[in-house]
């Protein structure tokens, strides 16, 4: 068994973002995937949300690139079953030319506990935080 075929959603909303953060950096599209739900909204661009088998592509495509991320939560608040998240990320990988790249975001991050009482992202806004008004 691999590392990233060990790691999974939590139960546990303390250990969300840590568990996503290692799915994130295994670079495995299908890891990654896991964290979401069926019909999460991912906005991995300024304004340009992805759902379904758009979401999952762009994040084969990206992931491709072998990112590492680095996050830390800023702030969270819970209700009931839903969780907003506002995280502070940065990811540093090889650019399309080549070249090494940084990114860096505010995220604002809606996590929803499903029925198997995992925490699955339904809205991840990566630059939620920062967006143009």
């Amino acid at each position: 068994m691999t590392a990233s075929t060990t790691i999974r959603p939590t139960e546990d909303v303390d250990k969300h973002l840590e568990h996503y953060v290692e799915a994130f950096n295994s670079n495995d599209p299908d890891v990654l995937d896991l964290f979401y739900t069926e019909e999460a909204v991912a906005v991995w661009e300024p304004l340009a949300p992805l759902s379904g088998e758009a979401r999952r592509e762009y994040a084969r495509e990206f992931l491709s690139r072998t990112p590492t991320m680095t996050a830390v939560e800023r702030e969270r608040y819970v209700t009931g079953d839903t969780v907003l998240f506002i995280i502070d990320w940065q990811i540093d990988m090889t650019g399309v030319d080549g070249e090494p790249e940084h990114l860096e975001g505010v995220g604002v991050d809606v996590v929803r506990k499903g029925a198997d009482g995992k925490w699955r992202y339904a809205v991840d806004d990566a630059f939620g935080g920062n967006e143009p008004a």
